[in-house]
Order: structure tokens, then sequence, then C-alpha cells
């Protein structure tokens, strides 16, 4: 999941804080996020599809 989040946020144009403020998250919950420390919960996880326009099987399943 890390690896697609870090994908969808750098796809979008978005800074990590750019993406912690619209979540409600502080920079370093989606740093961890990105860094396999953590994983959002479902809720986190469908604003983030929201946020980056994609489907929710596109943030939590990495392609690669």
């Amino acid at each position: 999941m890390a690896v697609s989040i870090k994908a969808a946020r750098v796809n979008a144009g978005l800074t990590q804080e750019e993406v912690a403020k619209a979540l409600k998250k502080s920079k370093n919950t989606i740093n961890s996020y990105e860094a396999y420390s953590s994983s959002p919960d479902i809720t986190v996880a469908i604003a983030m599809a929201e946020l980056f326009g994609m489907s929710l099987d596109d943030i939590v399943w990495d392609k690669d």
C-alpha cells in the first residue's frame, strides 16, 4: 500500500503536507503510511482515494 500512496500523491502533484492538511492528519502520519511504518484505516484510505481521484483498490493494492 505504501508504494501506491506515495505514487498517487506524487502523480497528483501534492506534498505530504498538503495531503496531511486535506485528511486532517499530521505530516508524520502521511510519512509513516509511505514508509511502511503504518497503514491508514479504511476511512482514511477512502478519503485518499477520493483526494487522488482513484479507486480504493488502486490505493490498497500495490501494482509491483
